[in-house]
């Protein structure tokens, strides 16, 4: 059995030795990528996982290449368009109307620099649907969640926090000009500091609330990326190389098993209580001031003001 994990740890051996059985999952975004990724490495360890995804037939895709991993593994699929309130509400009426507990919530979906859009209720794409969805599903489902054992929720932000802090004057990018990967950034900030401010409403012993940066992986997520986006993001990593020595020190992709090591880690491993509203990378804590590219983090997502002010935004925005 692995002692120390890094970023080269894979799911299985975050896994290595554990029995799920007992365990109840609900991950969002498994039709694909890391969430089908997760849900096998825990099926495979027994646990019941509950997978959400906006295509149906794509995630009933998945649920079947996971079978065919895993024969026995106990696997429900439900329709989740974190990209409409009405869909989440419905979802989360679903699952409660099951009368089962979640032990842990995994809020794994996202989009990534796409063109600029508004979601079925109006809000930009991407702060709409990697924050405000997950921000309602997680709300409604709390009692859900809290009904389970030992509970947990895992957001998954990402290293491209930063890009910029979440501006909560503009959202929605209605009175500045759009921009991609700013947007990109904001969101990812926002589900950093939606754990952190989930750690300021809940006690590490009534639910225990984490962020998690994956890690840099060729998934689907980056399907909106053209030519003019990745050459953005090469001279967004040439300036910030010049303001830091450690920008260009940043790893190479990791593989998909990798990349969901760090989110399974945080949902499964013993004492994760420690890092209640923390943000995490590299299936370890991040760290202050260190490459975002890696484990590092910057202070805008551990400020309790802005995840004060960003809960109290977001509950005026979805209700």
């Amino acid at each position: 059995m692995i002692e120390r994990f890094d970023h080269e740890t894979t799911t299985d051996d975050v896994l290595d030795g554990m029995d799920l059985s007992a365990r109840r999952f609900a991950i969002t975004g498994t039709s694909a990528g890391l969430g089908e990724e997760a849900t096998r490495a825990l099926a495979s360890r027994g646990a019941s996982v509950l997978m959400l995804a906006r295509d149906d037939a794509a995630n009933r895709a998945a649920a079947a290449r996971v079978r065919a991993s895993v024969p026995d593994a106990e696997l429900t699929t439900a329709v989740l368009d974190l990209a409409d309130l009405a869909s989440v509400r419905a979802c989360a009426a679903e699952i409660d109307g099951r009368g089962e507990a979640i032990d842990v919530l995994i809020n794994n979906a996202g989009v990534m620099a796409c063109p600029f859009g508004r979601t079925a209720d109006g809000f930009e794409t991407q702060f709409g649907t990697n924050h405000l969805g997950h921000f309602e599903l997680t709300r409604l489902l709390m009692p859900v969640v809290l009904a389970g054992d030992e509970p947990r929720i895992v957001c998954l932000s990402s290293s491209a926090h930063d890009i910029s802090d979440v501006d909560l004057d503009d959202p929605n990018f209605e009175h500045t000009p759009y921009d991609a990967w700013i947007a990109y950034g904001r969101s990812k900030s926002a589900n950093a500091l939606h754990a952190l401010g989930l750690s300021m409403r809940h006690g590490a012993e009534e639910v225990t609330a984490v962020s998690v940066h994956p890690g840099a992986i060729r998934t689907s997520l980056g399907r909106h990326l053209d030519d003019e986006l990745m050459n953005q993001a090469i001279e967004r990593g040439r300036q910030r190389a010049a303001e830091h020595p450690w920008a260009s020190t940043g790893r190479r992709f990791k593989t998909v098993e990798q990349g969901a090591a760090t989110e399974v880690w945080a949902a499964t491993a013993p004492g994760m209580s420690a890092h209640h509203g923390g943000y995490l990378a590299d299936c370890g804590p991040g760290v202050l001031g260190a490459n975002p590219g890696e484990n590092g983090m910057r202070p805008w997502i551990a400020d309790v003001d802005t995840a004060q002010r960003l809960w109290e935004l977001s509950e005026r925005l979805v209700t």
